[in-house]
Protein backbone atom coordinates (compact mmCIF):
# COMPACT_ATOMS: atom_id res chain seq x y z
CA UNK A 1 0.00 0.00 0.00
CA UNK A 2 1.71 3.38 -0.95
CA UNK A 3 1.50 5.97 1.61
CA UNK A 4 2.46 9.21 2.06
CA UNK A 5 4.01 11.59 4.94
CA UNK A 6 1.63 14.50 6.05
CA UNK A 7 2.77 17.08 8.72
CA UNK A 8 0.12 20.14 9.02
CA UNK A 9 2.23 23.14 11.44
CA UNK A 10 0.68 26.03 12.87
CA UNK A 11 3.15 28.99 13.94
CA UNK A 12 2.56 28.03 17.32
CA UNK A 13 3.33 23.86 17.06
CA UNK A 14 2.76 20.80 14.90
CA UNK A 15 -0.52 19.74 15.09
CA UNK A 16 -0.13 16.44 12.93
CA UNK A 17 2.66 14.63 11.34
CA UNK A 18 2.75 10.62 9.89
CA UNK A 19 2.09 8.18 7.37
CA UNK A 20 -1.66 8.94 5.60
CA UNK A 21 -3.11 6.95 2.33
CA UNK A 22 -5.58 10.37 1.47
CA UNK A 23 -5.66 13.78 2.35
CA UNK A 24 -8.76 16.50 1.87
CA UNK A 25 -8.59 19.78 2.37
CA UNK A 26 -10.35 23.22 0.79
CA UNK A 27 -7.80 24.66 -1.55
CA UNK A 28 -8.33 28.17 -2.71
CA UNK A 29 -10.13 26.96 -6.24
CA UNK A 30 -12.33 24.33 -4.72
CA UNK A 31 -11.71 20.91 -2.56
CA UNK A 32 -8.58 19.22 -3.33
CA UNK A 33 -7.89 14.99 -2.80
CA UNK A 34 -4.32 13.54 -2.35
CA UNK A 35 -3.03 10.50 -2.97
CA UNK A 36 0.43 9.18 -2.97
CA UNK A 37 2.43 10.04 -6.30
CA UNK A 38 0.26 13.02 -6.70
CA UNK A 39 2.08 15.82 -9.24
CA UNK A 40 4.01 18.27 -7.10
CA UNK A 41 1.60 21.34 -6.23
CA UNK A 42 1.73 24.92 -4.20
CA UNK A 43 -1.62 26.65 -3.39
CA UNK A 44 -2.99 28.33 -1.02
CA UNK A 45 -5.95 26.99 1.40
CA UNK A 46 -8.90 28.21 2.93
CA UNK A 47 -10.70 27.96 6.23
CA UNK A 48 -12.00 24.48 6.29
CA UNK A 49 -11.14 20.78 7.66
CA UNK A 50 -8.14 19.11 7.28
CA UNK A 51 -9.18 15.30 6.79
CA UNK A 52 -6.22 12.53 7.04
CA UNK A 53 -6.63 9.02 6.49
CA UNK A 54 -4.14 7.66 8.15
CA UNK A 55 -1.83 4.69 6.58
CA UNK A 56 -3.12 2.21 9.90
CA UNK A 57 -6.60 2.98 8.53
CA UNK A 58 -7.87 5.81 11.24
CA UNK A 59 -8.77 9.54 10.48
CA UNK A 60 -7.47 12.73 11.30
CA UNK A 61 -9.23 16.29 11.44
CA UNK A 62 -7.58 19.12 11.64
CA UNK A 63 -9.39 23.07 11.24
CA UNK A 64 -7.32 25.36 9.35
CA UNK A 65 -8.17 29.23 9.15
CA UNK A 66 -5.85 29.69 5.77
CA UNK A 67 -1.98 29.06 5.15
CA UNK A 68 -0.12 27.11 2.65
CA UNK A 69 -0.08 23.67 0.94
CA UNK A 70 2.99 22.25 -0.41
CA UNK A 71 2.26 18.58 -2.46
CA UNK A 72 5.56 17.02 -3.02
CA UNK A 73 4.64 12.95 -4.79
CA UNK A 74 5.23 11.40 -1.31
CA UNK A 75 5.17 13.84 0.75
CA UNK A 76 2.49 16.65 1.94
CA UNK A 77 2.71 19.82 4.00
CA UNK A 78 0.18 22.12 5.62
CA UNK A 79 1.43 25.11 6.65
CA UNK A 80 -1.55 26.70 8.76
CA UNK A 81 -1.91 30.13 9.94
CA UNK A 82 -4.11 28.41 12.52
CA UNK A 83 -4.50 24.65 13.17
CA UNK A 84 -7.09 23.04 15.65
CA UNK A 85 -7.12 19.49 16.18
CA UNK A 86 -10.63 18.52 15.49
CA UNK A 87 -11.12 16.54 19.14
CA UNK A 88 -9.66 20.15 20.24
CA UNK A 89 -12.71 21.90 18.57
CA UNK A 90 -15.32 23.32 21.26
CA UNK A 91 -18.77 24.67 19.02
CA UNK A 92 -20.41 26.62 22.17
CA UNK A 93 -17.26 28.72 22.35
CA UNK A 94 -17.14 29.29 18.21
CA UNK A 95 -20.59 29.92 18.36
CA UNK A 96 -20.59 32.60 20.97
CA UNK A 97 -17.47 34.04 19.14
CA UNK A 98 -19.78 33.91 15.98
CA UNK A 99 -22.31 35.68 17.88
CA UNK A 100 -19.46 38.55 19.22
CA UNK A 101 -18.79 39.04 15.92
CA UNK A 102 -21.99 39.34 14.63
CA UNK A 103 -23.17 42.12 16.77
CA UNK A 104 -19.25 43.97 16.22
CA UNK A 105 -20.14 43.73 12.08
CA UNK A 106 -23.79 45.67 13.76
CA UNK A 107 -22.01 48.44 15.52
CA UNK A 108 -18.44 48.61 12.68
CA UNK A 109 -17.89 52.41 11.79
CA UNK A 110 -16.23 51.89 8.98
CA UNK A 111 -15.42 49.64 5.85
CA UNK A 112 -12.40 48.67 7.05
CA UNK A 113 -13.27 47.25 10.46
CA UNK A 114 -16.55 45.76 8.71
CA UNK A 115 -14.09 44.04 6.37
CA UNK A 116 -12.15 42.28 8.96
CA UNK A 117 -15.02 41.60 11.18
CA UNK A 118 -16.18 39.75 7.67
CA UNK A 119 -13.75 37.83 7.58
CA UNK A 120 -13.20 37.06 11.22
CA UNK A 121 -16.80 35.46 10.62
CA UNK A 122 -16.25 33.61 7.63
CA UNK A 123 -13.43 32.40 9.31
CA UNK A 124 -15.81 31.11 12.56
CA UNK A 125 -18.23 29.55 9.68
CA UNK A 126 -15.61 27.31 8.68
CA UNK A 127 -14.62 26.01 12.04
CA UNK A 128 -18.61 25.42 12.88
CA UNK A 129 -18.49 23.21 9.92
CA UNK A 130 -15.55 21.45 10.54
CA UNK A 131 -16.24 20.86 13.97
CA UNK A 132 -19.71 19.56 12.57
CA UNK A 133 -18.62 17.56 9.67
CA UNK A 134 -15.72 16.00 12.32
CA UNK A 135 -18.47 15.33 15.11
CA UNK A 136 -20.49 13.52 12.12
CA UNK A 137 -17.80 11.15 11.70
CA UNK A 138 -17.70 10.27 15.63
Amino acid sequence: MATLHVDVVSAEEQIFSGEAKFVALPGESGELGILPQHTPLITRIKPGAVRIERADGGEEFVFVAGGILEVQPNRVTVLADTAIRGKDLDEAKALEAKKQAEEALRNAKDKLDQAAIQNELMGLAAQIAALRKFNSKK
